[in-house]
């Protein structure tokens, strides 16, 4: 039996992990953990539950407590279904606050690793490759234009992106990149050994293909050691 790979993508937002990451552990048979949504979630209660969004005792302990689950397409804390509730950009300025709590993170991360250490996973975010799993079997980087990234997130009815407009997007995209990439707990870079596939302007289905290469390679390096 091959050896059940952890697969790390990250990548800023509307670069297409999402999307790509979903359709890679279809093909392989394996789990799917969107890790942004876990922050959402955690957002979507500490606002939910009138907790200041920088307290970060309070919402540490809050997500310490909280019973977050992902799969099937459902994103659920404590019970209760937010997989649309968190796809908004209200929710996604409140999770780029509460993802730069040093205490929060430190919880998640714990929690993911949980998820992801027994391999067979596909686990998307911003620090997978760096923080979480620095030791994935395969890691890659999405990025893309800024002017595509906007054009996605704006066209994509899961994050309500077709009400504000693309200007509008585009605005809140740049400032969800200064506040991932300046946040001084696990800041979004690209990690020394991921590779980097610009996906802009490339279907899907070729981007999934070049990964999927990838992973193939790893899989046969594997069997034959």
């Amino acid at each position: 039996m091959s050896k059940r790979l952890i697969i790390a993508i990250d990548g800023p937002s509307g670069a297409g992990k999402g999307t790509i990451a979903r359709t890679l552990a279809g093909t392989l048979g394996y789990r799917h953990v969107d890790t942004g949504a876990m922050y959402r979630a955690i957002a979507w209660k500490t606002i939910e539950d009138g907790v200041p969004l920088d307290d970060e005792s309070a919402v540490a302990e809050l997500a310490r407590r909280a019973d977050v689950r992902i799969g099937g397409g459902i994103v659920s804390i404590d019970g209760c279904d937010v997989t649309r509730a968190i796809r908004t950009p209200e929710m996604d300025a409140a999770a780029a606050s509460v993802a730069r709590l040093p205490r929060v993170r430190e919880v998640l991360v714990a929690l993911q690793r949980r998820m992801g250490r027994n391999g067979g996973v596909v686990m998307e975010g911003r620090d997978i490759g760096t923080v979480v799993f620095p030791g994935a079997d395969v890691k890659i980087f999405l990025d893309a234009s800024p002017e595509e990234r906007a054009r996605r997130r704006a066209s994509d009815p899961a994050h309500s992106g077709n009400r504000v407009g693309q200007a509008a997007v585009a605005r809140a995209i740049e400032a969800r990149d200064r506040l991932d990439t300046t946040r001084t707990v696990s800041p979004l870079v690209i990690a020394a050994d991921a590779v980097l596939i610009d996906t802009t302007g490339i279907p899907i289905d070729r981007v999934v293909d070049k990964v999927m290469t990838l992973v193939r390679e790893r899989i046969e390096a594997y069997r034959s050691l």
